[in-house]
């Protein structure tokens, strides 16, 4: 038997930095910079790392998944961040995002479900020095309002409509990317607040696990 060898993860990240992302419409430089040094690797499961940086979702555990880095990029870019917000995560699964977030925001409060799930991803995060990053166990679908407002909150499980009390933890011009299930259909959806009003814009076709929760399904 060939003795192993290990993968060149920096080299499979830059080929996904570059044919995933960038050719697919990313054009966001902090996000590209950000995914071409986060080792995704550190966040998916052991036996599964093989297929880190491969162009679909991973199954992390708990029914959960880390997401397609084209779609993890898409969330990134429409949040528009440039080093001084303050972030909402809902959904902490992996880490992965979070980590990213942590990167292009000030501060961001991460809310997982599973309190497997954030034990993991407090290592994973840990390894990588993220430490502007607090993590909480709870209802996402909730928020953590005593924290609000927000300048963007990422929610990275479908809701059957922007929850309302998400919605009004986001500051003025503050943006949030919700994924909305509609029927059979999921769609990567931006929202805008101005004053009392939301712009929303689709972003893409996407397929999240559900939100669950007291403003989820």
């Amino acid at each position: 038997m060939d003795d192993y060898v290990e993968p060149d993860f920096a080299a499979r990240r830059a080929e996904m930095v570059e044919h995933q992302l960038r050719e697919r419409g990313i054009r966001d430089e902090r996000v590209l910079t950000a995914m071409g040094e986060v080792p995704r690797e550190l966040f998916v499961p052991e036996r599964r790392r093989e297929l880190a940086y491969a162009d679909a979702a991973l199954p992390i555990g708990s029914e959960q998944t880390i997401s397609q880095p084209w779609i993890v990029a898409a969330i990134l870019q429409a949040l528009e961040l440039h080093g001084d917000e303050q972030v909402l995560e809902i959904g902490t699964g992996s880490g992965y995002s979070t980590c990213l977030l942590g990167r292009l925001a000030k501060h961001v409060v991460s809310v997982e479900r599973h309190s497997s799930l954030a034990r993991a991803a407090a290592e994973a995060l840990r390894a990588c020095s993220t430490d502007n990053v607090e993590l909480m166990v709870g209802d996402g679908s909730r928020g953590v309002p005593d924290r609000a407002p927000f300048d963007a909150i990422a929610v990275h499980a479908a809701a059957p409509a922007p929850p309302p009390g998400l919605t009004e933890q986001l500051a003025e011009g503050g943006r949030m990317v919700v994924p909305v299930a509609s029927g059979k259909e999921e769609m990567l959806t931006l929202l805008r607040r101005r004053g009392s009003d939301l712009e929303t814009t689709a972003i893409a076709p996407c397929r999240f696990v559900p939100l669950i929760g007291a403003e989820g399904f």
